[in-house]
């Protein structure tokens, strides 16, 4: 990409002091994983397309259904039946033909967490239950990955970065995985479209200000309730 066109698409961060044209080149030379392609990755994939992510790796395996387009903005009603990664995939062409792609059309498992995530440079996790956040958490301690974990359920959500040089994990926060059944999901008490998109974005920008070797606030869980419009920092 020629430098002229570099500074046409991206001035507007470029702009930003603490960015620069520097920053900028370390955006377009990251690697990153987002670990699905719904309600948290939708907006995830969106941002960090539009802002050059040199490689933007996606992982689902799951197809796009009428009841995910309320959230998953990527999506839309020509995807329906459609795998996400495939949706994803157009959408980012559509957006930003400068990004490279690679779509893994699989479920994240024992047998290809480690050889999957070895290859990104950061890792966000958008997934939907807490065995497959455990896997990936694990999988980045040990192979030394920094992580950006959000979560959401009805009207609220929670943002965190985790193993960021040195830092903590979701293990420290949490040391064990509660029992999936045990727990209420959106599946079964539904989440309001626009929280996704409020949190993606913040996973987004803690992602671009990790790139850009921004300062980051480790060792912190933020609790997200847009019911009563509260946001609050948990240290761990």
């Amino acid at each position: 990409m020629k430098s002229e066109d570099i500074f046409a698409r991206y001035s507007r961060q470029i702009f930003i002091e603490e960015i620069g044209l520097d920053g900028q080149r370390k955006i377009m030379k990251s690697k990153v994983l987002v670990i699905g392609a719904g309600g948290l990755g939708s907006p995830v994939i969106q941002y960090l397309a539009a802002a050059g992510v040199g490689v933007l790796g996606v992982m689902d395996f799951d197809e796009v259904e009428l009841h995910n387009l309320n959230r998953q903005i990527i999506h839309n009603e020509n995807s329906v039946g459609v795998s996400k990664v495939k949706s994803a995939e157009q959408f980012i062409s559509n957006l930003n033909r400068h990004v490279q792609f690679i779509g893994i059309e699989k479920k994240l498992d024992e047998s290809n967490a480690e050889e999957t995530i070895s290859q990104f440079d950061v890792v966000i996790d958008g997934s939907d239950n807490f065995k497959t956040r455990y896997l990936v958490n694990d999988v980045c301690v040990k192979l030394g990955k920094p992580l950006i974990y959000g979560s959401i359920l009805g009207f609220s959500g929670q943002v965190a970065i985790f193993n960021y040089q040195g830092s903590k994990h979701l293990r420290d926060l949490f040391p064990e995985p509660p029992i999936d059944e045990d727990l209420p999901d959106c599946d079964s008490l539904g989440v309001l479209g626009a929280l996704p998109g409020i949190v993606g974005s913040m996973m987004a920008s803690l992602t671009l200000k990790l790139i850009t070797s921004l300062p980051l606030n480790i060792n912190q869980l933020t609790l997200i309730d847009t019911l009563s419009w509260r946001f609050q920092t948990v240290d761990f």
